[in-house]
This record gives structure tokens, sequence and C-alpha cells, in this order.
């Protein structure tokens, strides 16, 4: 085996392994939140209406939700492995630290969405409909509180905050942890990740009832959903997209090496232009490009002339303060990851946009193309959230805590052969899982929910979901 990967280190094939799981990870993680939030609302609707379509639709969409939660679970485990197996050094150094927020989230966060996930699963006719309502809420507050503590032990890592170095051990330990907890930076991206995420639940639901809207299935049920989906798409993408901003601001301040990676920004500039695509060299002269004048000093600093730091004077300050090296990430995946999740965001805005002027104008359930447009859109999140994480640590590179450990040292000191097996391995299973979500996923989003009466709902099996 090692001699089939000569020439490929284990830092190469680390990063890869956790590149994939996390990725992979990922495509749940943002659905779980938002499909839970969103189910909770179908059933207070359900409960305060006494509707049965509502009824229907928090079954139904309940049902999803439940696969997402459990596929999703099953790979995240995956993640707190390879601290040990592939970034042992990294664990030595921060565990006393990363290791608060994550035990939190697994003690508190993760036990909180599983028992109420329980009794919203089991009780329905065996607890009162106040108690089965609250147990569908408070899954949903789990899943919210399972984000925010592990954004916080992310966000330390591209913050560091609330620390001191121990001299003996030269371990990083902990002095605030409640400075971990009101990071800067922790509190920009989780508003982001988070309403990013009620995004991503809001558009699925959106595609999955226009889905059935142009089959003609249950279409009073999906049409209440959809306008629902649809109001709650565009206020969530504007929070998005203005948390976002925000983001950048606090980005610029903390890490400015990665915008100037997102804008390929090699000579410092005041007023920046911000470029809207770039066909050829992004280091040389492209072969074309179509430029926004200074809108990169708006994102960046809030105003019209700032000043906005290249990379080639901060490759100059990082190598005056930390030493000899390259401390600049790959422009090109940061260029493009940048531009991907902003534009993908966008569509999903004018998306919601467009649907919400078809309500007003009571044309939603007549307009085929855009029920078919609304269905295909169901991918623009998934891509939005995939290439915004990518940004955000690639970006962070070369370093995987920001100015204290870079990511060379912090990997396992194992040969490559034992990283390529196992990343073989979970390759191999995450493509199975991905068969198995998809195809569940497909299975239960196509099938026409059961229309019952009221009698018949309330005398259903607990597992009707």
């Amino acid at each position: 085996m090692n001699a089939l990967l000569a020439g490929i280190s284990t830092l190469s094939l680390a990063r890869w392994q956790f590149a994939i799981t996390t990725v992979f990870h990922f495509l749940f993680v943002p659905l779980t939140i938002g499909l839970g939030l969103l189910v909770a609302i179908l059933q207070t609707a359900a409960y305060r209406t006494g509707d049965l379509a509502y009824d229907r639709m928090t079954r139904f969409f309940g049902r999803l939700f439940l696969v997402n939660f459990a596929i999703g679970v099953v790979t995240g485990i995956v993640q707190e492995f390879q601290f040990g197996m592939d970034w042992s050094r990294y664990s030595v150094f921060v565990g006393n630290i990363f290791g608060a927020p994550l035990a939190i989230e697994g003690l508190l966060a993760f036990f909180m969405e599983s028992t109420f996930l329980g009794i919203w699963i089991f009780g329905r006719n065996r607890v009162s409909k106040r108690i089965h309502l609250a147990s569908i809420w408070l899954a949903s507050l789990g899943t919210i509180l399972s984000a925010a503590f592990i954004m916080a032990a992310n966000s330390w890592m591209q913050h560091p905050v609330g620390y001191t170095i121990d001299k003996s051990t030269g371990q990083a330990v902990m002095t605030n942890f409640w400075a971990v907890l009101t990071n800067s930076t922790f509190i920009a991206a989780y508003g982001h990740v988070l309403f990013s995420a009620f995004l991503t639940g809001g558009m699925f639901l959106l595609a999955v009832s226009a889905y059935h809207m142009r089959k003609g299935n249950d279409k009073d049920a999906f049409s209440k959903v959809a306008r629902i989906a649809i109001v709650f798409t565009v206020l969530t993408a504007l929070a998005t997209m203005f948390l976002g901003d925000n983001q950048a601001k606090e980005m610029e301040v903390q890490q400015p090496m990665k915008m100037a990676a997102a804008e390929a920004l090699y000579h410092t500039a005041s007023g920046a232009s911000f470029s809207l695509i770039t066909i050829g060299d992004l280091d040389d002269k492209p072969i074309f490009q179509i430029r926004v004048p200074h809108i990169l000093s708006v994102l960046a600093t809030n105003t019209w002339n700032g000043k906005v730091q290249g990379i080639d004077e901060l490759q100059k300050q990082a190598t005056a303060k930390y030493g000899a090296a390259s401390y600049v990430p790959v422009v090109w995946i940061c260029y493009w990851s940048f531009r991907i999740m902003v534009g993908s965001g966008i569509l999903l805005f004018l998306i919601g946009g467009v649907g919400l002027w078809l309500v007003r104008k009571r044309r939603l359930e007549k307009s085929r193309l855009y029920l078919r447009l609304a269905t295909w859109g169901v991918f623009l999140p998934f891509i939005a959230n995939s290439f915004g994480w990518i940004f955000t640590e690639v970006g962070r590179q070369p370093w995987v805590v920001y100015g204290l450990l870079s990511t060379s040292k912090a990997v396992s000191l194992l040969s490559p052969g034992y990283v390529a097996a196992s990343l073989i391995g979970f390759t191999a299973i995450y493509s199975f899982l991905a068969v198995i979500e998809i195809g569940l996923m497909l299975k239960i989003a196509k099938e026409p929910p059961v229309v019952q009466t009221l009698e018949e709902s309330e005398h259903a099996p607990e597992l009707i979901y």
C-alpha cells in the first residue's frame, strides 16, 4: 500500500478524508434543522385550526425529517472519530477547549433531540395533544442548540479567544468559557448558518409541494404548505444574506487573507471592485472579467472607498509574524466557492420572490413552469451550504487553529497507508449511505399522503410518520 502511495502525504490523505466526510455530513444537518422547525409549524397549524390537511402534511414531512435525522446522526459520529484517528496532535493541543462544547452538544442538545423525538414518534394518541406538540418544538430546539455548540467549537478554530498556552505542556487551556460562547466569530457565523438551514428547509418544502401540485396529489394540502414555504424562503433568504454580509465584515478584520482570496485580490486597494466572473488566470491578466466598482470595499468595510488588503501584503505580514512559509490558501477554490455560494443564495431568493408574486396574483397553482423550476430548485440550498462550508474551511488554511496551530502540525504521525485505507472505507460507507438516503427520501417524497377522516387520524398507529 505504501509503495502505491509514494509521493502522497499523510496530511493530504487526512485532509481529503475529513473534507469528504464533513461535506457529506453537512448535507443533512441544515435540512434536519430546517425541517424540524417547519414540521413543528405545520403541527401547530393543525393543532390550532383542526384542519386535517395540516395534520397530513405534518405526518408526510415528519417522515422525511426522521429519515434525514437518522442518517445525519450516523454520519456525524464518524466526524468525532477522526479527531483521534487522523488529527491526534490537534486533539492534544486543543482538547482542553474543543472538548467542552462538543461534550455539551452530546450530553445536552443531542439527548434533548432524541428524547423528545421519541415522545413525538411514539407518543401520538398516548400523550395529550399539547404535550405531543411541545415534543416536536423541543426536538427542533435541540437541533438548533446542537448546531450552536458545534459552531462555537468551530468558531474558536477560526478566532481563538478565552484561552492561554500552558508553557509546560504546550497545550491550549481554556480560561473563559463565556468568552468562547460569546466569540464575535461565533455570533456572526451561527446566525448565518442557522438561517441558511431554515432556508434549506423552506426550499425543500416548496420543492416537494410543487412536485405534488404538478401531479395533482392532495392539491389543497400541498398548496397550503407551498404558501408557507414561499414566505419562509423569502424571509430566511433575506436574513441569510444580511447575516452573511455581517460575517464578511467580521472576516475582513479577523481573517483578511480569506477575504482577499475570495476576490483573488493580490494588491491592496481602496474602493476595491468585485468581480462577478473571471475567465482565465486569477493571478494574472484574465481573458475576460466582469467587475462591479467599489463593491468589495462595501462588503469588507461597509464603506465606499474602504481599504482592502491584498494577498501579497498579507503574506508579508504573516511571514514577519509567524516565520517563513506560505500563508495563502488555494485561491481558485476560495474564489469560485464564494461565488457559487452567493449565486445560489440569490437564486433561492428569486425563486421565493417569484412565488410570492404568484401567490398574490392567485396564479401559483396554474403556473406549471414555476412549479417545475421550484421542484428543481431543491438542489440550490445544498449547493450553497456545501460551497459555503468549503470556502470557510479552505480559506482558513494553512491554519487549523488560526494563528496558533498549522494544519501540517495537527495531523497524526501515521503512514499514508493507514489513512488511505480508512479514506477508502469511509468513502465506500458514505456512498452506500447516500444511496440509501436518496432512495428513501425520493420514495417517501413522491408518495401521495394518505387522506384520512378525523376518526382515522385520531386512532392511527403511532409509527405513521
